[in-house]
């Protein structure tokens, strides 16, 4: 696979530079967490970069909120693969709403161990942890005809201020994280979300709207 020209490469568990290594799986090595899968991220998000990070996940869900509500725009996107092979995704939108003003909302799909949803939610274990699927969950979203349930993941050991909502659960066994900012935006989920695999959408991603500041994470 050819390698992609409006992606950087990185780490998916921090934003330490990698290098790469001939050892002929494609992986790089991180000063802090080793061989590592890359993480591919684009320089501004556009529909030619997320044409790209599609090959790189190729074979991997990406999943959108859909379909956008009117004023929200895919403000950024990672994935972690090599080989052409997809380990992780991750999606970005922005928008307003009445109670909270400026909102983001990143959802992360991943392999166990992969550490890209817990380095956007700025928590310190690899995975959610023990809490999910403890109890009821906090909020249900929808994945075709699934309802996938979601619990919070404490956000008390992070760096940083507590800006945001963090929920996990497991879809099509892998991990599933929502982030939210601000915080209080987790209300939002109690409108039934729905999330759409946009993997194999073709034309219709034509239509979607890009750009506009990307969060931090």
């Amino acid at each position: 696979m050819a390698e992609p020209r409006l992606l950087s490469e990185g780490c998916p568990r921090c934003p330490t530079p990698v290098g790469r290594v001939d050892d002929g799986a494609g992986r790089r090595s991180c000063p802090e967490h080793g061989l590592v899968n890359p993480l591919w991220r684009p320089v501004e998000a556009s529909y030619d970069a997320f044409a790209e990070h599609l090959r790189v996940t190729a074979g991997f869900p990406t999943y959108l909120p859909w379909p956008l509500s009117p004023g929200w725009r895919v403000t950024d996107f990672a994935g972690v693969g090599r080989a052409g092979v997809g380990r992780a995704a991750m999606t970005c939108v922005s928008g307003t709403s009445e109670l909270d003003g400026p909102v983001d909302v990143l959802v992360v799909s991943e392999e166990a161990g992969t550490g890209l949803g817990a380095r956007c939610a700025g928590t310190r274990h690899v995975d959610p942890g023990v809490d999910v699927g403890d109890g009821r969950p906090t909020v249900r979203v929808r994945i075709d005809s699934q309802s996938v349930p979601l619990w919070p993941v404490s956000t008390s050991d992070c760096e940083g201020e507590w800006d945001r909502s963090v929920v996990a659960g497991e879809a099509g066994g892998c991990w599933l994280w929502l982030v939210l900012r601000p915080a209080s935006a987790v209300l939002l989920l109690r409108d039934d979300w729905i999330l759409r695999d946009v993997s194999g959408l073709g034309p219709p991603l034509v239509e979607l709207p890009f750009g506009g500041p990307a969060p931090s994470w």
